[in-house]
């Protein structure tokens, strides 16, 4: 993924240049405030992947570099006089991973779940932030490292997943039994040990789905859903359901995007509705080039798909994380590097009548207040959105948050 992010960073980059029309004003005012600028040094830099949040309000994520040289995990927490930035780990380069990728996760236990790209095996871990350490940092515990062979290597961008019984779930990029990724699940033992499966590798039937980005999510079913960003019968990406039986997962392939109306290249995950339709973000194609975010709707045993809106991207990448959809229905999502000043936006999807209307929340300078967006929006209780950038601030990315008025 890091070349991914690169080769998109120089495309924005070079669209600079390039005049770009005003975007839709926004239906509501909002309050952009960063939280956090990143240094570089020992607090991190470059949180690519966004943040989560717990029920007390306090901020979770990850730095790709900074730190030790390999990264950090950090708390942003939430207090009377505002947000206090802390380090949680400094990623070493060795056992217990580098370059740490996917958002933290709150887990089974309350502990903080995430990946590495790099380090453990060579094609990097999953871990577990378990407890506090003196001075304030936590202690980490590799539950797998990756030896970038058949069990998958190089950990998704995307978000875990957890089952009941507190086994983890994700996908790998690359690896698997074909090397074009995999879907994997970590089974927890007795005294706190994980062991590693592959319920699916990406790749051995013709017009099967390849390179899956994005995480995962369950049905009430037990189903799990994702996309791959190649792939598919036009090799423009999928979307796709595995289906577990006592003799294993198969898949179904929901959706072959063919780079017209539909989009191509869904690096973004899914995220279900409370009527059980699926929402996602291709991040190139559509109309206007610039990527389309679309849904799913099941109906008699079937699935069929709806472009909801065409970002105008200009010919550059838009919609790279999971959207959020919240209990009116509305959809909010995040571009990489559109938007007015080609650094990305934050924008929300009203639906009228069947007529979705794009409204901005913000749009990126690439300046102090951050670029090139790759995290999927987080809201919390009050109705502010928090986020990441790659770079802007001084130049190592910032922690941002969008309140309305």
């Amino acid at each position: 993924m890091g070349n991914i992010r690169l080769s998109l960073a120089a495309t924005a980059a070079l669209s600079l240049a390039t005049a770009l029309a005003p975007m839709a004003a926004s239906a509501q005012t909002w309050n952009f405030t960063v939280l956090h600028t990143f240094t570089g040094g020992s607090d991190g830099g470059s949180p690519v992947d966004g943040i989560s949040l717990d029920k007390s309000g306090n901020l979770f994520g990850t730095a790709a570099g900074g730190g030790n040289g390999n990264g950090t995990a950090f708390e942003l927490k939430h207090t009377a006089k505002g947000f206090q930035y802390e380090v949680l780990y400094s990623f070493n380069g060795g056992s217990d991973g580098s370059s740490p990728g996917a958002r933290l996760i709150p887990g089974p236990g309350g502990h903080l779940f995430g990946t590495t790209a790099g380090g453990g095996g060579g094609g990097g871990t999953v871990f577990e932030l378990t407890g506090t350490e003196k001075g304030g940092a936590k202690l980490e515990k590799d539950l797998y490292s990756f030896l970038n062979g058949n069990n998958g290597y190089e950990p998704s961008d995307g978000d875990l997943v957890f089952d009941a019984k507190g086994n983890v779930y994700g996908t790998t990029s690359a690896g698997g039994a074909y090397g074009y990724g995999s879907v994997y699940k970590l089974t927890k033992a007795k005294g706190g040990t994980y062991s590693e499966s592959v319920l699916y590798s990406f790749g051995g039937k013709t017009g099967d789905g390849q390179v899956p980005v994005g995480g995962l999510v369950f049905d009430g079913s037990g189903n799990l859903y994702g996309t791959t960003s190649q792939g598919g019968s036009a090799s423009l990406g999928t979307v796709y359901q595995l289906v577990p039986s006592r003799s294993g997962w198969s898949e179904n392939i929901l959706w072959n995007f063919q780079g017209t109306t539909d989009g191509e290249t869904p690096y973004s995950g899914l995220t279900f509705d409370k009527y059980g339709n699926l929402y996602g973000g291709a991040t190139d194609g559509g109309v206007n080039s610039g990527g389309t975010i679309y849904e799913l709707s099941p109906a008699n045993g079937s699935w069929s798909f709806a472009t909801l809106y065409s970002t105008p991207g200009y010919g550059v990448s838009g919609p790279f994380r999971t959207p959020y959809v919240d209990a009116s229905g509305n959809v909010y999502g995040t571009t990489h590097c559109d938007g007015e000043y080609g650094s990305g936006s934050v924008y929300e999807l009203t639906n009228s009548g069947g007529t979705w209307t794009y409204n901005s929340v913000h749009e990126f300078t690439g300046g102090t207040d951050g670029g090139y967006i790759f995290a999927n929006p987080v809201f919390d209780a009050a109705g502010n959105i928090y986020g990441t950038s790659q770079v802007g601030g001084s130049g190592y990315g910032v922690v941002w948050e969008a309140s309305p008025q």
